[in-house]
């Protein structure tokens, strides 16, 4: 991955943070492999979900597979990108592309489930 704003030295970059309670702050792990375009999908809608959502209450980590492949073991990543809601716990995972903000928005516990079946 050639692009700076997803990608450091050790394949992470932390991209917004704030002084925030634990309970309150969201940390989020973005697993990709290079910048495919589901890859890179996934990251502006992770941004615009969390702008929209959780205004600075968060830091996303997006992690490059491809250049750090042995970090997806900690997270037990079998499919990308995923999403792995590291805090608040419990941790939270979802798999794809994020472009369902209502799936993402519940995934996270930021929207509760509808009932609607």
């Amino acid at each position: 991955m050639g692009d700076a704003a997803l990608n450091n030295d050790d394949g992470s970059v932390p991209i917004e943070s704030s002084s925030i309670s634990d309970e309150d702050f969201y940390i989020l792990r973005l697993y990709v492999a290079d910048q495919t375009r589901k890859s890179l999908a996934a990251f502006t809608n992770l941004r615009i979900i969390c702008k929209e959502h959780l205004g600075g209450r968060y830091s996303i980590e997006v992690i490059d597979l491809l250049e750090n492949p042995q970090l997806a073991k900690g997270d037990q990543i079998l499919a990308i990108p995923t999403l792995v809601r590291k805090l608040p716990t419990p941790i939270k995972k979802i798999i794809g592309n994020l472009s369902n903000t209502e799936r993402v928005l519940v995934g996270l516990d930021l929207r509760p489930r509808s009932d609607t079946q």
